[in-house]
């Protein structure tokens, strides 16, 4: 039986994602490191603790630290007064609450970030019952963690959630729990990308219209 909703916040619920990219892209400028945005893009939905090695294979632990610093400080300072929540994103938590399920928001961002989220951009504190965050776990998407704390911080299994993301990485890190992911393309990977979950829609605006005929009414049916 579902019981908890694990969502991902960045490229989900927060229109974010392009943000991200120009961030990460002038952190490793600044550094000395030149990529493409769309390399980076690939990488999106880790946390800077796997997407930077993942860029810059066999960088040491301090370098590494710098860029990831570096990244929280320009995405601050350049984007976070940009950022605006995805049309029907509060109302798809509400539509979840109304149905009886736990709430939980479950990013790799750090938690300065998920506050920020949680009570400036979407406004959405009164919605959610749970929250972790990068700052909660060893290691970021696509580890586990996230998604296996969200899940306990719940106090459910993994059989009894469901994580809607938007990266691949999402999906490896919810299946990594034993955990259904439903996906998002708002995050601007391609549906084979997107292929382990157990269902696609292209925003949390289509999956809200779609509720009743969606995994999120009919779980049994969908496993």
């Amino acid at each position: 039986m579902l019981k908890a909703i694990l969502f991902d916040i960045d490229g989900t619920l927060v229109d974010s994602n392009d943000f991200h990219i120009l961030a990460w892209a002038e952190a490793f400028k600044q550094a000395g490191h030149e990529f493409r945005l769309a390399e980076i893009h690939e990488q999106v939905g880790k946390g800077g603790d796997n997407l930077i090695p993942a860029l810059l294979p066999g960088i040491g632990e301090e370098e590494a630290e710098r860029l990831k610093k570096a990244h929280g400080e320009l995405f601050k300072q350049h984007y976070f007064n940009r950022l605006k929540p995805f049309p029907g994103a509060r109302d798809l938590l509400q539509r979840c609450r109304d149905a009886g399920y736990t709430v939980v928001l479950a990013s790799s961002a750090s938690g300065e970030e998920l506050k920020h989220h949680l009570d400036d951009v979407l406004g959405v504190r009164d919605l959610v019952d749970e929250f972790t965050s990068a700052d909660d776990v060893g290691c970021s998407k696509p580890c586990p963690d996230i998604f296996v704390t969200a899940a306990q911080k719940a106090d459910v299994s993994p059989e009894e959630a469901l994580v809607i993301g938007d990266t691949p990485y999402d999906i490896e890190a919810a299946s990594d729990a034993g955990i259904r992911t439903i996906a998002v393309r708002s995050g601007g990977f391609r549906d084979d990308q997107l292929s382990g979950a157990i269902a696609i829609f292209d925003d949390v605006t289509e999956l809200l219209a779609r509720f009743d005929a969606s995994p999120l009414s009919q779980i049994e049916e969908a496993v």
